[in-house]
């Protein structure tokens, strides 16, 4: 219906400054045989007038009219903005906004948003984990007016100071950006990949809407395997099992001494020597004193608990089974059963005894099992050293807020977590919403064996850890999540074998999946085994899955076989759904009440 009033009019943002690309035009790349400027302009050629925000492209039909922001370069709805004014008086009563950067974007696609877009003041797609994609959007006119105009300014703003709070989600296949070289090599791979034929047969067509295979959300299970196995392990060395909680033995760990390193005592009583009654000696033994003289038959000594037996003993008659028929006389009372109650040298650990495996994590309890059989140091992996980089022009850790700013509610509390699971921090850093910001944190962490990262992990202007980690070489081990929230989170390993852990800068989904992936990235570097999970029955699990897993917060369920009750909502921009709750639940897609969940315990 082009140019028809009942048609809605079109936006497409083709500006930006590219940094992430090294400055180039993103939208005039060619993806499968055309730029991906000319997918978006295919995609909506049906509907009503269309106005690109960007630089001047004299190659475009007249038909297509052209703008730009007021400052090149100046965000996303800067550009909306220019692109509304650009239509003049009496636009359509729906404005499609549409990114140019979407490889695999079809009319169909469109037409979807557009039949789910009536009783709402925005419509938006969604990709494969569930993520909102603000720029592939359909708005009522009328309300994206009003949302433009209650800003102070358009420039350098994200997307979503834009929501309306009558929104609709639909997920959609083919709505995966290309933010990277990587993805943009990625893109053009799925488009040139065609089905095999056999030896000597050219194949197919080529397979056209597939995202790239790379940038497909993996499950939650895929992810920690993808960590467990594919991170590199940290060096071994050999440390003071003290200062070593959270690092992994990397060979086995065998007494120095026997455990007890001679016959003592295991209860308070007397050590006698033959069948009673005894004649009580006047001394005692101690735990840590003098060995006592040894016995005679028919001679017993006190003796308290820990204390060495003397030479001779027979047995450790303990107090309640004992009366002193005089003060020099002991007899043992009637009906009370014959024990030894002595603890014999190397009755639990011998000189050689293996005490743990290679492979397990350096614990309070491993600590004091070694320290028992006098081992003090081991050869460890690890433990997992962390860095934490807080991003945003808008956070702010101490002092009052201004205008625009927003309190860092989770930056406090990342190293008490992170502790939890053995990893100590060596330090937090605040980094500003810049082009090339992250290449100098990457280019400088080898003194840090995870760095964490909240927030930049999305498709917005200001979400630059994506592009850093694709200039420097890293790997992608995690793309993104199948889960929501979280869906954005990335993990990757740089050049200097660094884990980056990117993390959503919304506080919720940050710290759900921080405790879902650190201990599968502490099993990667140091090879601690994958941890045993608590799964139980989720009562209520029909009222919160969805089409893709969630993960919410949980409390104990009181009915009869336990369980856990999951929260069906749960507001992400703060942690205050996390109080009063025992942990959080993973929610699989289509899950029914009473299906088995994963429990994640709150530390």
């Amino acid at each position: 219906m082009p140019n028809s009033p009942l048609a809605p009019d079109v936006i497409v943002l083709a500006g930006g400054r590219a940094s992430r690309m090294g400055g180039v035009d993103k939208p005039g790349l060619v993806v499968g045989g055309r730029s991906m400027l000319e997918t978006a302009l295919a995609a909506v050629a049906p509907l009503g007038r269309t106005v690109v925000v960007g630089p001047p492209r004299p190659a475009l039909g007249g038909h297509i009219l052209q703008t730009r922001e007021p400052e090149p370069g100046s965000g996303p709805v800067a550009a909306v903005a220019a692109g509304l004014a650009a239509l003049g008086a009496g636009p359509a009563s729906h404005i499609v906004v549409l990114a140019a950067d979407l490889p695999f974007l079809t009319d169909s696609a469109i037409s979807e948003l557009l039949r789910h877009s009536a009783d709402f003041d925005a419509v938006f797609a969604a990709d494969v984990s569930g993520r909102p994609q603000y720029l592939i959007g359909v708005w009522r006119t009328e309300s994206l007016a009003a949302r433009l105009g209650e800003l102070d300014t358009v420039i350098n703003q994200p997307m979503k100071v834009l929501v309306p709070h009558r929104t609709n989600i639909v997920a959609l296949p083919g709505v995966d950006d290309c933010d990277t070289p990587g993805e943009i090599d990625a893109a053009r791979a799925a488009f040139d990949t065609r089905t095999d034929g056999g030896p000597g047969e050219s194949g197919t067509a080529a397979t056209r809407h597939s995202p790239p295979e790379h940038t497909t959300p993996l499950s939650l299970d895929r992810a920690r395997e993808a960590l467990h196995h594919g991170l590199t392990r940290l060096p071994g060395h050999r440390s003071d099992l003290r200062g070593a909680r959270g690092a992994t033995l990397a060979a086995p760990l065998t007494a120095a001494e026997a455990l007890p390193r001679f016959d003592v005592s295991a209860m308070d009583g007397y050590a006698v020597a033959g069948e009673g009654p005894w004649e009580l000696r006047a001394d005692i033994g101690f735990a840590g004193g003098q060995r006592p003289d040894g016995l005679r038959p028919g001679e017993a000594v006190r003796i308290a608990t820990g204390a060495q037996v003397p030479e001779g003993t027979t047995r450790v008659l303990r107090d309640e089974f004992a009366r002193a028929a005089t003060e020099r006389r002991l007899e043992r009372l009637p009906d009370t059963p014959l024990r030894s109650d002595i603890r014999r040298r190397g009755e639990d650990r011998a000189p050689g005894d293996e005490i743990a495996p290679a492979g397990t994590a350096v614990t309070p309890a491993l600590v004091s099992a070694a320290a028992a059989v006098e081992v003090t140091t081991a050869t460890v992996y690890g433990p997992v050293r962390a860095r934490i980089v807080m991003t945003g022009d808008e956070i702010r850790s101490t002092g009052p807020l201004q205008a625009g700013q927003t309190r860092d509610s989770i930056g406090p509390i990342l190293p008490d977590l992170l502790a939890a699971h053995g990893v100590p921090v060596v330090d937090q850093v605040h980094l500003r919403d810049t082009a090339h910001g992250f290449d100098q944190v990457l280019a400088t962490a080898t003194d840090c064996d995870l760095l964490v990262v909240v927030g930049a992990t999305g498709g917005g202007a200001a979400d630059q850890l994506r592009g850093a980690l694709d200039r420097c070489g890293g790997r992608l081990l995690v793309p993104r999540l199948a889960l929501r929230p979280g869906g954005s989170t990335v993990v990757a390993e740089i050049p200097s074998t660094t884990t980056v852990l990117g993390l959503p800068g919304n506080p919720y989904a940050a710290v759900a999946t921080l405790l879902a992936l650190v201990p599968a990235i502490v099993g990667g570097r140091t090879g601690v085994p994958a941890r045993r999970r608590a799964t139980g029955p989720l009562r209520n699990a029909a009222e919160i899955s969805g089409a893709v897993a969630r993960i919410v917060p949980a409390r104990y369920s009181e009915q009869p076989g336990g369980g856990w009750i999951g929260d069906p909502t749960i507001r992400t921009a703060h942690l205050g759904g996390l109080v009063d709750r025992d942990g959080l639940v993973v929610v699989a897609p289509g899950a029914r009440d009473d299906d088995s969940a994963e429990f994640i315990p709150l530390p």
